[in-house]
């Protein structure tokens, strides 16, 4: 991924907490309890920090070491909302947790626009025109955001990435996508170009794989060994499923994602 936008990275100092209490989620692997959606976290401080960041891992929270909104968490308070906070109380918070959930869903499809236009052919206008559209619709008025045909941006973001990766990727490399390789061993597989979008990916061994030029929209990397990969081309890859991922200081990444902070300094066991 090319260097990120800084509005696009999430800033918890500019936030008020609204993932901490906007998200639902249950008791799980990744998750120590149960949350409903628009109930405040039990770790949530009164300046809406995390009351446990540094031990979230420890605590039972992976998911939320997981997680990114990509910036929208900030846009919303910041921009759209101009400095105001879901603790006001209804209406503002029930309007504030639905702008959120738009303008989450913008952000992610800027990331990925934003990593495909180092890929793209010069003078790929449509690609650049809809990444300012997009743009310019996270920032409106509540009404304006909520106004939003997010389906219909998400079609065109779609067609726009599938046509881009085909030219990436020329037509090359193994045909996966959405294929179940949950627990493979794939050390060894020619990953180089393959079209590896929404694959379920979950522990599978990619040690010392190339995936240059891979296309890894939406493939699921949770708990993937990664350890000593080379993502630094790969395609379409977000900060969350490197922080969902397990690697090393061998592991390359693309610039402007960061390696995480639970990886091991070497992971144990590969080979």
């Amino acid at each position: 991924m090319s260097d990120v936008d800084p509005t696009l990275r999430p800033d918890r100092g500019a936030c008020v907490g609204l993932c901490c209490v906007a998200l639902p989620f249950g008791r799980s692997r990744d998750f120590a309890f149960d949350k409903a959606a628009g109930e405040a976290c039990r770790h949530l401080t009164p300046a809406d920090g995390c009351g446990i960041h540094a031990e979230l891992r420890e605590r039972g929270m992976i998911g939320c070491t997981v997680y990114g909104c990509h910036g929208a968490g900030q846009q919303v308070t910041q921009v759209v909302y101009a400095g105001r906070s879901w603790r006001e109380g209804e209406p503002v918070a029930g309007e504030m947790f639905a702008v959120f959930a738009v303008v989450r869903a913008l952000h992610e499809m800027l990331v990925l626009l934003t990593d495909a236009v180092r890929w793209a052919p010069a003078g790929h206008r449509e690609l650049v025109t809809l990444r300012d559209r997009l743009r310019a619709a996270s920032g409106g008025t509540p009404a304006q955001v909520l106004d939003v045909e997010v389906d219909a941006y998400r079609a065109a973001v779609g067609d726009l990435l599938r046509r881009l990766s085909a030219e990436v990727r020329g037509g090359e490399g193994a045909a996966l996508a959405g294929a179940d390789l949950v627990g493979r061993d794939l050390r060894g597989t020619d990953l180089q170009a393959a079209d590896l979008r929404g694959a379920l990916l979950v522990a599978a061994r990619l040690s010392g794989s190339d995936l240059s030029r891979a296309d890894l929209l939406g493939a699921d990397l949770r708990d993937a060994r990664l350890d000593g990969a080379d993502l630094s081309g790969a395609f379409l890859l977000t900060q969350p499923q490197v922080d969902a991922a397990r690697g090393d200081e061998r592991t390359r990444l693309p610039d402007g994602l960061t390696r995480p902070g639970h990886w091991t300094p070497r992971a144990s066991g590969a080979h």
